[in-house]
């Protein structure tokens, strides 16, 4: 997983089929995902449940490119040696969600993954100044987490202020929550260069006909292109 700044779509399996994700990763793939997110949620830290450590370890043998799981999860640090162990390349936790931050980024790459964090709309960026050297990624939601399909938040502002603080740094910024092609070219001109995006990439495609699937990524790209 080498370092660079250009456009990375990593679908969010959340939209997938359930019943099939090791065949629609493949598809996905396939059809140009550059990355795979996997949203993990507890019912605690946010109002729903998705999966576990258990899952992503059965799907880690379908997937080719970057397994970037996001720990919408309280707490976090008794979880990340299962999920590292699990195949996660990288895990990202949730600054809001933990009392010792350092410690679970330190503990993050200690078990081998690169470490994210991530802000919920209401956290501002300086919240993460003095992590910069201990992360390889930060996550800006642009919706509040625990669900797919809401609209988007416009935390451009915030997108500007990270890429300034991250300077010349290895770290992504990375987009979570109402992407599409209306708002993809606000958060990559603001300085993101990892977009999630759920629906907007799963929608009208399956796997027995996942044409759609790269219909959709392209247009994202293209219009951050234009």
């Amino acid at each position: 997983m080498t370092f660079d700044r250009s456009l990375k779509i990593a679908p969010s399996i959340l939209a997938a089929d359930f019943a099939n994700f090791g065949a629609e990763i493949r598809a996905v793939e396939d059809q140009g995902a550059d990355w795979i997110h996997v949203d993990v949620m507890d019912g605690h830290f946010v109002p729903n449940i998705s999966f576990g450590a258990t899952t992503c370890a059965a799907i880690r043998p379908h997937i080719k490119t970057v397994m970037d799981v996001h720990l919408m999860i309280a707490p976090v640090d008794p979880f990340i040696s299962a999920f590292a162990d699990a195949g996660a390349d990288v895990i990202t936790a949730h600054v809001e969600a933990v009392p010792h931050i350092h410690r679970t980024l330190q503990a993050i790459r200690a078990a081998g993954a690169r470490a994210g964090v991530a802000l919920n709309p209401g956290t501002p960026a300086s919240t993460v100044e003095e992590l910069l050297d201990l992360v390889d990624l930060v996550c800006v939601m642009t919706v509040n987490p625990g669900f797919g399909g809401q609209k988007f938040i416009d935390m451009t502002r915030k997108i500007k202020a990270l890429r300034n603080m991250i300077g010349d740094r290895p770290v992504h910024i990375e987009i979570d929550g109402g992407v599409d092609p209306s708002t993809a070219p606000l958060v990559r001109a603001a300085g993101a260069d990892v977009l999630v995006a759920g629906s907007a990439v799963f929608r009208g495609g399956s796997v027995v006909d996942p044409a759609p699937y790269g219909i959709n990524i392209q247009a994202i790209k293209q219009a951050c292109a234009e």
